[in-house]
């Protein structure tokens, strides 16, 4: 009986977006060679507008902030295995209900008040998203284009509620809600510059890592997200865990429009929505949904955004050049992952039909 090929998977999980970050900047740099650009220039101004001095870091780690939180909402269902698209919305949605609590609790203590705001805010979000997985797991409704129209419906009823029902008198030109207290936004980390948003997605990041590597519902997730029909077949109950991973991660984009409230806009209006949902689905690619790399991932993302000002002031190119950089990647990434995946079903073809063991292990992936 032939063993199915080992699959080194640390260490490839460890090169591949690596790889892909290279590809990627070879291609950008093309890009902005038949653009009339020098490309070393370019991407020694990207580095520096995002870790290049201490502007830069705090610019980086600011966008950061949300980029972890909106990473994780797209690497938790995936880990069921969804692909889920929705963030946007569900940071939208998680935006508007802290907002909308925040208006009858004004003058609480702080504590009570935030507490209140989060909650409301990760209700929002996770509902949507598990409205998508409910959806998939009882209708059979592809979760990604469920969660994709279900985000526009959320960003849709946010505009809604921000220009009607909850507008504030005084939001003349910009419609906003009730802006919180000055004394009532969250406040900076000791020593930064950047507000505790940063800890708390870090948090959640090291909680959900712990969760799916240490505890005996980490495996089952595992088991659900490599083979259903095995999980199914070994008395797990899948549909559970595919809609509690939808509503989990829905309910991190939820927290990330919370702290965008709480802690830099100080209200809810048009300007939560930055594109932090849709750059999640970027970071958990190159996280490839380890929880734990979305960290990382997101500083690196969030540190190409930044440096888009920087190259409109220095080289006089448009601040969203640096989308074009996220796209390459983003493609790279998937190119490499289909190669991947081809190069591995190869060998499995020679597997023999008598021997199905080693192919229920190919396919039941229960690494993080």
């Amino acid at each position: 009986m032939s063993a199915a090929p080992a699959r080194p998977r640390p260490l490839i999980d460890a090169l591949l977006p690596l790889a892909a970050l290279v590809i990627a900047l070879m291609l950008f740099s093309l890009f902005v060679a038949l653009e009339g650009q020098a490309p070393l220039e370019v991407l020694e101004t990207i580095f520096a507008g995002a870790f290049g001095d201490a502007f830069g870091w705090q610019n980086t780690l600011l966008r950061a902030a949300p980029l972890i939180l909106t990473g994780l909402a797209v690497a938790l269902p995936a880990r069921a295995g969804l692909v889920i698209i929705g963030g946007e919305g569900a940071l939208a949605f998680g935006a508007l209900g802290a907002a909308a609590v925040a208006v009858p609790l004004a003058g609480s203590p702080n504590l009570l008040l935030w507490l209140a705001m989060a909650l409301a805010g990760m209700i929002a979000g996770g509902v949507l998203i598990g409205f998508a997985g409910a959806l998939r797991q009882w209708r059979g409704v592809n979760e990604t284009i469920s969660s994709l129209l279900l985000s526009y419906i959320a960003v849709a009823l946010m505009n809604h509620f921000v220009e009607g029902p909850l507008r504030d008198p005084a939001s003349l030109n910009k419609p906003s809600t009730y802006p919180l207290a000055p004394e009532a936004m969250l406040g900076a980390l000791p020593g930064l510059d950047v507000h505790v948003g940063l800890a708390v997605g870090v948090v959640c990041a090291l909680l959900a890592w712990v969760f799916l590597r240490f505890t005996v519902w980490g495996f089952a997730v595992r088991v659900v997200g490599g083979n259903p029909r095995a999980a199914a077949m070994a008395g797990l109950a899948v549909t559970p865990w595919v809609i509690g991973l939808c509503t989990a991660g829905g309910a991190m984009a939820g927290l990330a429009g919370m702290i965008e409230v709480a802690a830099v806009h100080g209200a809810c209006n048009a300007s939560v929505l930055v594109g932090y949902g849709h750059a999640g689905i970027l970071i958990a690619f190159i996280a490839r949904q380890n929880p734990l790399a979305v960290v990382p991932a997101a500083v690196l993302i969030g540190g190409i955004g930044a440096a888009g000002s920087l190259l409109q002031r220095r080289l006089d190119m448009p601040d969203a050049t640096v989308l074009v950089l996220q796209g390459i990647l983003f493609v790279v990434l998937i190119a490499i992952e289909t190669l991947r995946g081809h190069a591995w079903r190869l060998p499995q073809l020679a597997t023999p039909r008598h021997s199905p063991t080693p192919a229920l292990a190919a396919k039941t992936d229960v690494s993080v």
